[in-house]
C-alpha cells in the first residue's frame, strides 16, 4: 500500500508552531491533487495546506490542535482514489450500478458554501450531472437558524419557570486563537520591556477635508483612486520621519539601529485579530501607489491571505481608531518599533481662531514612543510638524 505522509510545512524561520483551526475533508473521503485539506494558523497568518496526491485520507489530529513545524497530521493510501472501470457496461448490466467519477463531487461554488457551513459531502446526495453536487443541493443542507422562542402566554406558565427564565446564566469556554495569544503575548512585553508614554495634539482637518471635495473627483479620473486619509497621514509621518531619524530608530541590545528609509506599518482589523503589515518605502511613493498598496493589503488581510513576508518588517506604524468611533486613545507600540501614530474620530468643535469661536472638523492625535530611544522634546516635535503639515496639505504635495 502506497501511503504519504502530510506534514506541517514550514513556512518562515520565525514560525516554529501552527494551530490546526479546520479540517476541510472529513475523515476517510477521497481526495485529489492538490485539493486545500485544512487550515492552519500561525502568529502571523492562516494558510491552507494542499493534498499532494490523489486518494484517501486518513486525518491523525484534531481541530484546535497545536502543531510543531514536520508533525505529522494526515495520510493519503494513494491506492484508494475515486476512478471507476470505463469499460462499457455488459449488454444485461444495469447502468445503475457503474458509480460515474463525479458522483458526490461538490460544484466550485457548491464547495466554497459547504466550507463555509462545515457540511460533509457525504450527507448530500447530489442532484447534478452524473451526480454532481450542485449549488443548490448544498444551499438545502445549510442547517437552519434556530428561531426566538415564541412569547409564551403568563397563564400557561407558573411564575417560577418565568423567573428561571429571565434570570438564567451561562457561560462558555473558547480556547484563544494562535493570533490572539501572540497579540496578547506581544503587548504584555511591550508594557513591561519598553518605557512607554504618550503625547497628544489636535489637529484642524478643515483643509484636508476641502482638498479632497474640491480634488477627489479628477483624482479618480486621473489614477484610478480617491485620496485617502491615511494616505496625507502617512506621507505627512515620511516626511517628518526622515527628518527626524531618531523617531524612526528601535532598540536593539545596546545599540540603536536608525534607517534611512520610512516602512509604515498599518493596522488592519480582521476576524482573527488585529494585524500591522507594513507599506515599505512610504518616502518615495506617491499619494496614489500608497492608496493602491493599502487597498492590496486591507484585501488580502480580511481574507487570510497575507503572507509572511508582506507581515514582517516596518520601522513606525498608523492605527485609526476613528474608523470605529475612538475620539482618544493610547496605542501601544508595535515591537520592536520606537513610535506609533493613533488617528481618532473627526468631530466638529468649537475653537478659538482669530479672536473668534468657530466650529471645525477637529482631530485628536496620539503618539505613543518609547522614552528610551526618543526624548520628550522629540515626540512633541514630531507630532507638531505632521500638524503642520496635514493643517497645510499643499505643502505635502509641493514637498516643502
Amino acid at each position: 500500500m502506497a501511503v504519504i505522509e502530510l506534514k506541517v510545512p514550514s513556512i518562515g524561520e520565525s514560525v516554529t508552531e501552527v494551530t490546526l483551526v479546520k479540517i476541510l475533508k472529513s475523515q476517510g473521503s477521497l481526495v485529489k491533487l492538490d485539493d486545500p485539506l485544512c487550515e492552519f494558523e500561525s502568529d502571523k497568518a492562516t494558510f491552507e495546506l494542499p493534498s499532494e496526491a490523489n486518494g484517501k485520507i486518513t486525518w491523525l489530529v484534531t481541530e484546535g490542535q497545536d502543531l510543531k513545524v514536520g508533525d505529522v497530521v494526515a495520510k493519503i493510501d494513494t491506492e484508494v482514489n475515486d476512478s471507476v472501470s470505463e469499460t462499457p457496461p455488459a449488454i444485461n448490466e444495469k447502468i445503475e450500478t457503474k458509480e460515474h467519477p463525479a458522483k458526490q463531487h461538490p460544484s466550485p461554488s457548491a464547495a466554497k458554501v459547504m466550507r463555509e457551513k462545515n457540511i460533509d459531502s457525504n450527507q448530500i446526495e447530489g442532484t447534478g450531472k452524473d451526480g454532481r453536487i450542485t449549488l443548490q443541493d448544498a444551499k438545502s443542507h445549510i442547517p437552519a437558524e434556530i428561531p426566538a422562542p415564541k412569547p409564551v402566554q403568563e397563564s400557561s406558565m407558573s411564575s417560577n419557570s418565568a423567573n428561571t427564565i429571565l434570570n438564567e446564566r451561562s457561560e462558555r469556554r473558547e480556547k484563544m486563537s494562535r493570533m490572539r495569544r501572540t497579540i496578547a503575548k506581544r503587548l504584555v512585553s511591550v508594557k513591561n520591556e519598553t518605557a512607554m508614554l504618550t503625547t497628544f495634539n489636535e489637529i484642524d482637518m478643515t483643509n484636508i477635508m476641502e482638498l479632497r471635495n474640491k480634488y477627489n473627483e479628477a483624482y479618480l479620473a486621473k489614477h484610478g483612486i480617491k485620496i485617502g486619509f491615511m494616505s496625507l497621514f502617512a506621507k505627512a509621518c515620511a516626511n517628518v520621519l526622515m527628518q527626524m531619524p531618531e523617531v524612526n530608530a528601535f532598540v536593539d541590545g545596546e545599540d540603536l539601529i536608525y534607517h534611512n528609509y520610512v516602512d509604515i506599518s498599518l493596522a488592519i482589523s480582521t476576524p482573527n485579530g488585529l494585524v500591522v503589515p507594513p507599506i515599505r518605502n512610504v518616502e518615495s511613493l506617491s499619494f496614489h501607489e500608497f492608496e493602491f498598496k493599502l487597498k492590496v493589503l486591507a484585501e488580502k488581510a480580511r481574507s487570510g491571505k497575507l503572507s509572511l513576508e508582506e507581515m514582517s518588517g516596518g520601522t513606525f506604524t498608523i492605527t485609526n481608531g476613528g474608523v470605529f468611533g475612538s475620539l482618544m486613545s493610547t496605542p501601544i507600540i508595535n515591537e520592536p518599533q520606537s513610535a506609533i501614530l493613533g488617528m481618532h474620530a473627526i468631530k466638529d468643535r468649537p475653537i478659538a481662531l482669530n479672536g473668534q469661536v468657530v466650529i471645525r472638523p477637529m482631530m485628536y492625535l496620539a503618539l505613543s514612543y518609547d522614552h528610551r530611544v526618543i526624548d520628550g522634546s522629540s515626540s512633541v516635535t514630531f507630532l507638531v510638524r505632521v500638524k503642520e503639515l496635514l493643517e497645510d496639505p499643499m505643502k505635502l504635495f509641493l514637498e516643502i
